[in-house]
């Protein structure tokens, strides 16, 4: 067993513990009296959905893009979104009653279930597996050339700095939220990581995509490490969607029908690649960033 196998298998018990819990409560029936908050069989007057700019939301991206999101929510529900760099802050506005629904990874997923005692958040679905690497400028070639080095994650607690950190120290290499260590991370929205790793201040960055293949296609990194070799099979979450307890035990309708809108997501991603790509290029826009080019979108998406 290599030295990072065990840390990262600890990672993924603790997100499977949670995720039964959470589908068997989300599945529960309408007994009682959840959703007597609603007037209209539980459907909301809104939805506000959270979601990232990047290739791993991408069903999120395809469902504001094409419309699966207004189709299913229907006339009686308004949707409105918001665009986040990573998950912390996407918690802090789901805490904050500011949010109704997210696109988020597992680390802030497992975080806000933990410091609410289980009662704040439920997972709903899978939206993306795959898509995290750690990019590195040339001259590291090994762990061992990570020593003095400034590494970025997206922001500290979300799922690929916790990932960075996790298999950085089943390399022995201290590392510490406060800055130090053999290696220093410094929390990067992603939008800044390739101008300052262009620009020699970053050495590395362990980032989804598709901020690694832009860091290898148009910045001349490569890959250290490939997150899916650290995973039995190769199969890790990236992105799951997570709503309010409130919000779904209220209009379980309304959360129905963003599940639809998942799925179909899903199943376009999946049955018309092309299609997909340009529905994620068109949101990646719509969403305030630039589209991708096609060498790195391609790269990306596989």
């Amino acid at each position: 067993m290599t030295r990072w196998t065990t840390p990262f298998r600890r990672r993924a018990g603790v997100a499977l513990a949670v995720l039964p819990l959470a589908w068997a409560l989300a599945a529960c029936g309408s007994g009682g009296d959840a959703g007597s908050g609603s007037s209209a069989g539980g459907v909301a007057d809104e939805l506000r959905l959270g979601y990232f700019a990047n290739v791993t939301h991408a069903a999120a991206l395809i469902g504001v893009q094409q419309g699966y999101l207004t189709d299913e929510l229907g006339g009686g529900t308004k949707l409105t979104t918001q665009v986040f760099n990573a998950g912390p802050d996407e918690v802090e506005a789901l805490f904050a009653g500011g949010l109704d629904a997210a696109y988020i990874g597992p680390s802030p997923t497992i975080n806000a279930y933990g410091q609410s005692d289980g009662d704040a958040i439920r997972i709903i679905s899978g939206a993306a597996s795959g898509g995290a690497e750690l990019v590195v400028r040339n001259g590291i070639n090994s762990p061992a050339d990570l020593a003095g080095t400034t590494l970025a994650s997206p922001q500290l607690g979300n799922t690929q700095d916790v990932a960075l950190r996790t298999w950085l120290t089943g390399q022995g290499l201290k590392n510490s939220v406060d800055g130090g260590g053999d290696v220093t991370i410094a929390p990067t929205a992603n939008s800044d990581i390739p101008n300052l790793f262009q620009s020699g201040h970053l050495d590395g960055a362990w980032v989804p995509e598709p901020y690694a293949s832009t860091l290898v296609l148009n910045d001349g990194g490569h890959v250290l490490v490939d997150e899916k070799d650290l995973w039995p099979q190769g199969q890790f979450v990236t992105t799951h969607l997570i709503v309010r307890t409130e919000f779904l035990q209220k209009y379980r309708d309304t959360v129905a029908a963003l599940l639809r809108a998942n799925v179909r997501s899903v199943e376009f991603a999946t049955n018309d690649p092309a299609g997909a790509k340009a529905a994620v290029n068109a949101g990646l826009e719509a969403a305030g960033g630039k589209q991708l080019a096609a060498p790195v979108l391609d790269r990306a998406w596989s």
